[in-house]
C-alpha cells in the first residue's frame, strides 16, 4: 500500500508515521523539511508546502498516485477544496483530520459517539473542521469522492504535556516552583487523554480500509480521569507538591479568551468516548497506555533537554492575573 502524508511529523502524526513503516506500508511524507523530527529510513520525504506553493507541489507528485493520501495540517474550507480538486481520481481514500471538539457543545449527553451532532459557538476552530467535514460529506454524496473522516481528541505523546491552562512546560516550572496551577471549574469534569501510540494503532488500521469510506472515526482512549486527577499525574510525574486553584472557565476566558474557548468549547466539558465503531473495523484496538505512565515518559523528554523546560513569560504572568482576581474576588 502506497500511502502519502501531508505533514506526518506533528505530535499524533509522528506516532501513525513510525507504525506504518514498521508495518511495511510505502510511505511518503510531503512538508516544508523544516522539522527535527527523526522519521523511519524507509520513509521517502518530499519536500514542498501545500499552503503557499501548490504548483510547486502537484508538479512534485505528477508521476505518484497513491492508495491513501492522508492530510494531517488542513484546518479550513479552501485547504480542503483544494485537496479535492488535486486527489479527486488520484487516489483510492483520502483521510481528513477533524477533532473531537467539533461535537455538540453545550453537550447533552456526556457519551460521545459518531452520531454525536457538530456543533460549536464557542472555537473557531472547531467550526472550521466542521465546515471540513460538510464539503467532504458533500462531495462524496455527491460525486463518490472517497473520504475518510477521524476524529482525534486530547491526544499527546512522550514529546508533548497535555494541559488545559498554560502550556505543559509552564504547568511543570510552576509546580516544581511551588506556585499555584490553575484547574478549570472544580476539577472534577470528566476527560480523556490518549497517547499518540494508542491512537497509531486504531488509524493504520483504518489506512486502505475499504469500509471506511464515507464514515468518520473518533478514536480515543478508554481510561476516564477528571482534571483533578491529571494534574495530580502530572505533579507526581515531575516530583512536586501540586497546589490546584480551581477557577471557573468563565472567569478564565475573561482574561484569556484564547485559551477560554478551548474550555468553553471542549475541555471544560465532561466526556466519555465510544470506540465501538472504530473496533468494528479494527479489531482488538486497544488503548495500553495510561495517563501516569505516559506522563512520566512527557516529563523525562522535557528534563532530558534545559532549553525544553522553558517558561512561557506570557503564559505565567498570565496565571498570575487570573488566579490574583480569582482569589480577590474571594477576599
Amino acid at each position: 500500500m502506497k500511502v502519502l502524508c501531508i505533514g506526518g511529523t506533528g505530535t499524533i502524526s509522528s506516532a501513525c508515521t513510525a507504525l506504518a513503516a514498521e508495518r511495511g506500508i510505502e510511505l511518503f511524507l510531503l512538508n516544508r523539511g523544516q522539522t527535527q523530527v527523526a522519521v523511519p529510513a524507509e520513509v521517502r520525504l518530499l519536500t514542498g508546502d501545500i499552503n503557499e506553493d501548490r504548483a510547486g507541489v502537484e508538479a512534485l507528485l505528477k508521476k505518484h498516485s497513491f492508495d491513501v493520501v492522508v492530510d494531517w495540517i488542513a484546518f479550513t474550507v479552501d485547504q480542503v477544496e483544494r485537496d479535492i480538486e488535486i486527489f479527486s481520481g488520484r487516489t483510492d481514500q483520502y483521510v481528513f483530520i477533524s477533532s473531537a471538539s467539533a461535537y455538540q457543545k453545550p453537550i447533552t449527553h456526556h457519551r460521545i459517539t459518531e452520531a454525536t451532532p457538530l456543533t460549536n459557538p464557542f472555537w473557531q476552530y472547531s467550526r472550521d473542521k466542521i465546515a471540513c467535514e460538510e464539503r467532504l460529506m458533500l462531495e462524496y454524496r455527491e460525486r463518490g469522492f472517497p473520504m475518510t473522516i477521524v476524529r482525534p481528541s486530547h491526544t499527546y505523546g512522550p514529546t508533548s504535556l497535555p494541559t488545559a491552562v498554560g502550556g505543559g512546560p509552564t504547568v511543570v516550572a510552576r509546580m516544581r516552583a511551588g506556585k499555584k496551577v490553575i484547574v478549570h471549574g472544580d476539577g472534577e469534569s470528566l476527560w480523556v487523554m490518549t497517547h499518540n501510540s494508542d491512537f497509531a494503532k486504531a488509524f493504520v488500521g483504518l489506512l486502505g480500509h475499504p469500509k471506511s469510506i464515507g464514515h468518520a472515526f473518533q478514536i480515543t482512549s478508554d481510561e476516564v480521569l477528571t482534571w483533578n486527577q491529571i494534574y495530580a499525574s502530572i505533579g507526581r510525574a515531575c516530583g512536586a507538591e501540586v497546589q490546584m486553584v480551581h477557577i471557573p472557565s468563565d472567569l478564565i476566558d475573561h482574561f484569556d479568551p484564547t485559551t477560554g474557548a478551548g474550555l468553553l468549547g471542549d475541555k471544560a466539558c465532561s466526556v466519555v468516548f465510544d470506540n465501538s465503531k472504530v473496533r468494528e473495523l479494527v479489531p482488538g484496538y486497544v488503548a495500553t497506555v495510561p495517563f501516569a505512565r505516559g506522563v512520566e515518559q512527557s516529563i523525562a523528554w522535557l528534563d532530558a533537554e534545559p532549553t525544553r523546560l522553558q517558561v512561557d513569560a506570557e503564559k505565567d504572568m498570565m496565571m498570575d492575573r487570573i488566579i490574583a482576581a480569582h482569589e480577590k474576588a474571594w477576599s
